[in-house]
């Protein structure tokens, strides 16, 4: 596991669990209690539902950016920088780009069905969506791979200085040996969460309930959005060079797990009982909460990947599959969450049945689709790469 060139099989599976993990997310958000907080709100609500939300958007973003960092910097140190610019042009900026359009198509017509069947307006009438302009242009849940772009750039800007300065590596190197012995360190989380809380508590209109402000509209980034994970995309990239370093996350998962709970649980009895949809803290109530929720970002997210190294590090046939079909379903999961909660708007089921359904239909859907349709197929190739002859026959 020193190795820069062995691959960690764990972390395709924490990669591919972060995205699945968005999916859970966007299915229970129809059930949150009390205002609107989604395109429709259901008949039945869990308070539950809500806080599996919250906890899942605690850190979710944040592993796969860690992942993200650490996976790109593989490909660049073995392939080099030519490789790594085309191969993220063909599997992040290509699928943006082909995807956005007919996906911004789904949804609306999802949305407008909602708004339809909820409000009683007929289709025909909902009102235009609102003028194109580099402040408010839809990047939907594609946002990632735009950000995704932005970190590569920044990254491969950065590079061309710091080789300079740093010839033979020996900087770096250093740098990557220090974060990989504070991994083990609650000194790290407390260094990483510093920037993380500064960035949340000065964000205008933030928002606690929904932690890290999704970058979904305009091709400007917000703040906290930027600082969450390009620390955790760097991390990430500087960790791949000392891998040995990761063994002490299986080591400590159970401890950063437990400690990620308490802060969670911390977090929630200061939002106990507020309105979800608008700021409620000031003065030390805020100061407290975010100190709270920038640590649990942190301890969720190194516990949960330490979880994955502890018992899932082999190279199963059902971890490669939830790795590799994880993108694909990410893709194309909003749309038919969506319409599968507008169609359900009124049944009398409970929230939990209700969204038990969602995810136990819509996941296999999406998972027959990728093998039909994905998986062996153009469309694989592009989003995963070329296959290889033995996991083609598998």
């Amino acid at each position: 596991m020193s190795s820069t060139t062995s691959r960690i099989h764990a972390l395709d599976l924490v990669r591919g669990l972060a995205l699945i993990m968005g999916i859970a997310f966007h299915a229970g958000l129809s059930f949150y209690p009390g205002q609107q907080v989604w395109v429709v709100m259901d008949s039945q609500r869990a308070e539950g539902i809500a806080w599996t939300g919250y906890w899942l958007h605690m850190f979710r973003m944040t592993t796969f950016f860690l992942m993200a960092g650490y996976f790109g910097h593989m490909v660049y140190h073995r392939r080099g920088a030519g490789y790594f610019i085309r191969s993220r042009l063909k599997r992040i900026a290509l699928p943006m780009v082909a995807f956005w359009f007919p996906l911004l198509v789904a949804m609306g017509t999802a949305m407008g069905w909602g708004f339809s069947k909820q409000y009683g307006i007929p289709m025909d009438q909902l009102p235009p969506p609102p003028p194109l302009t580099a402040e408010t242009f839809p990047l939907t849940h594609l946002w990632f791979l735009y950000l995704l772009l932005v970190f590569y750039v920044v990254m491969l800007v950065a590079r061309l200085p710091l080789a300079l300065l740093d010839r033979n590596g020996t900087l770096r190197q250093s740098v990557s040996s220090l974060i990989s012995k504070l991994l083990g360190s609650p000194l790290l989380v407390l260094l990483l969460s510093l920037p993380v809380a500064a960035s949340l508590f000065m964000h205008e209109g933030w928002v606690e309930w929904f932690g890290v402000p999704t970058p979904d509209i305009g091709f400007v980034p917000n703040t906290p959005a930027l600082v969450t994970y390009g620390l955790a995309f760097w991390l990430g990239w500087v960790l791949q060079r000392e891998n040995h370093g990761l063994i002490r996350l299986s080591k400590l998962y159970l401890p950063y797990l437990a400690v990620a709970l308490a802060l969670t649980v911390g977090a929630l009895y200061i939002l106990h009982g507020m309105e979800r949809t608008s700021p409620q803290l000031d003065g030390n109530d805020k100061l407290i909460y975010t100190g709270l929720y920038a640590l649990a970002i942190w301890f969720w997210t190194f516990g949960f990947i330490g979880l994955a190294l502890r018992f899932f590090n082999r190279r199963g046939p059902v971890a490669r599959y939830i790795a590799d079909s994880s993108y694909w379903l990410y893709l194309i999961h909003l749309p038919i969450i969506m319409a599968m909660q507008v169609w359900m708007l009124d049944w009398s089921w409970p929230a939990y049945a209700k969204y038990a359904f969602i995810l136990g239909t819509s996941i296999p859907v999406m998972l027959l689709s990728y093998q039909i349709m994905v998986r062996h197929t153009i469309i694989g190739n592009l989003l995963n790469g070329p296959r290889k002859k033995k996991e083609a026959s598998s």
